[in-house]
């Protein structure tokens, strides 16, 4: 996902449901039962310009230190576009020498509809020259956008393409419009560099948190159990500003906090769903298919469903 790019209007609209191809009864795929909900740290694009407020270099060194204070480990997900110059090569180095998974978002970061698979995974391939060098690089995926293919043929040809080059499908469970809070931020600053940070980080949190309990919800529909949680980040200025604090409300609310390597080897990451458009949190798309809860929205997460409480409290 990008930050100016509304997702609503890239997705295709409407759903046609098909059986899950082997998966049977999802909820007797299990690798925790009694633990409770957890959730890994997952951060996307890196896009490493400078900001008001902090440089592109400031902004990663506040979301490495606040991965420290929790002594937690992340996955990165890199559209390499973005770290192809010396400056990305120097945030990589630190990502891979603390111990983070540095993963691949594609080269270009473009909206994967389905039309051509060749084309998407020499995308991905050319972005994994740039990644290998790096200890921490890890044969995860994550598509731009959450968009997996419109059709099944251009979903089923990629999940063929990414087999064969040995990629996992790095899914998001928790997804998030973090983006859109960040885009919002950005705005207000411009026209008033002194504005007051706490009322945004008050909705960001607000936001994590609903979007983490709904995805808890789905999660125990389709798996029978909370599970180790991917939430869904970007490089940017509201995860700089406010990781920490999100970190700490998740523990204070008794989730675990686990590294993110813990989260992809969980059982629950194998399941494989046929919903079309395929994409989105792996727990939606589980909801979806096996028509689990009456109210899924789509696209899940959108500018649109946080707009007018933002516009309401003025941020």
């Amino acid at each position: 996902m990008g930050l100016k790019l509304n997702r609503r209007n890239l997705l295709f609209a409407g759903i046609n449901i098909v059986a899950a191809p082997y998966l049977g009864g999802c909820a007797s795929i299990s690798s925790q039962t009694n633990e409770g909900p957890a959730v890994a740290i997952t951060i996307d694009d890196f896009a490493l310009g400078d900001t008001a407020l902090l440089s592109g270099a400031a902004r990663d060194a506040a979301i490495l230190a606040a991965l420290r204070r929790f002594d937690l480990s992340a996955a990165g997900f890199v559209a390499g576009k973005h770290i192809d110059n010396a400056k990305g090569a120097e945030v990589l180095r630190n990502w891979s020498d603390q111990g983070h998974i540095i993963g691949n978002h594609t080269y270009s970061h473009n909206y994967y509809g389905g039309r051509d698979p060749q084309a998407m995974i020499a995308d991905i391939l050319r972005c994994e020259a740039l990644l290998q060098p790096y200890a921490g690089f890890k044969k995860l995926f994550r598509f731009p956008y959450l968009a997996e293919g419109r059709t099944a043929e251009g979903r089923d040809a990629m999940r063929i393409l990414l087999a064969e080059n040995g990629y996992q499908n790095a899914h998001v469970t928790i997804d998030t419009s973090d983006w859109y809070i960040d885009q919002r931020l950005k705005e207000k600053l411009a026209r008033e560099p002194n504005t007051d940070l706490s009322p945004y980080r008050a909705f960001f949190l607000e936001h994590i948190w609903a979007r983490a309990q709904y995805y808890d919800g789905l999660a125990k529909l389709v798996f029978g159990h909370s599970i180790k949680h991917t939430i869904l980040l970007h490089h940017n200025l509201t995860t700089a500003l406010f990781l920490g604090d999100l970190l700490a409300m998740f523990r204070r609310n008794n989730w675990r906090l686990v590294n993110a390597a813990d989260a992809f080897a969980a059982d629950e990451f194998k399941a494989v769903f046929s919903t079309i458009p395929s994409g989105q949190s792996l727990v939606w798309a589980g909801a979806k298919e096996k028509n689990l809860s009456p109210d899924l929205r789509y696209p899940s997460e959108d500018s649109k469903y946080e707009k007018p409480r933002m516009d309401e409290l003025g941020l």
